[in-house]
C-alpha cells in the first residue's frame, strides 16, 4: 500500500508558488483596460468641461438634443439660447455639446427663411 501512495506523490507535479508571475497577468489585463477604456473617458471628459467653461454670450453652441442656436444670456448652470427669432429656451451648461464657427447661426436662419 505504501508503494502506491509514494508513486502517485511522484507522478503528481509539486506545487509551486505564483510570485511574481502570477501578479504579470492581472496587471497587464489592469493596463489594457485602462489605456483603452478610461484615459480616453477621461481625457473626454476634460474636454467639455473645458468647452463648457469658455461659453460666452454670442457663441453658436449645438445641444445634446441636437438643437443649434445663439447664446444670449448665461449664468453658473444654465444658459438661454435664442434657436429662432424672438423663441429662446434654458439648456443646462452640460448639454451644450460643441461650439460652431461663427455665422453658422445666420447662416442656417438665411436659410430657412428662403425656403
Amino acid at each position: 500500500m505504501n508503494f502506491l501512495s509514494d508513486a502517485l506523490a511522484a507522478a503528481a507535479p509539486a506545487q509551486q508558488d505564483p510570485g511574481m508571475a502570477g501578479l504579470i497577468f492581472p496587471v497587464a489585463i489592469f493596463a489594457i483596460f485602462f489605456f483603452l477604456f478610461i484615459r480616453p473617458q477621461q481625457k473626454r471628459a476634460k474636454e467639455h468641461k473645458k468647452l463648457v467653461d469658455a461659453i460666452a454670450k454670442g457663441n453658436e453652441v449645438v445641444t445634446s438634443g441636437g438643437l443649434l442656436g445663439k447664446v444670449v444670456d448665461l449664468d453658473d448652470n444654465f444658459v438661454q439660447l435664442e434657436i429662432a427669432d424672438n423663441v429662446f429656451i434654458h439648456v443646462q451648461r452640460h448639454a451644450i455639446t460643441s461650439l460652431m464657427p461663427r455665422g453658422t447661426y445666420k447662416a442656417k436662419k438665411k436659410l430657412d427663411k428662403a425656403q
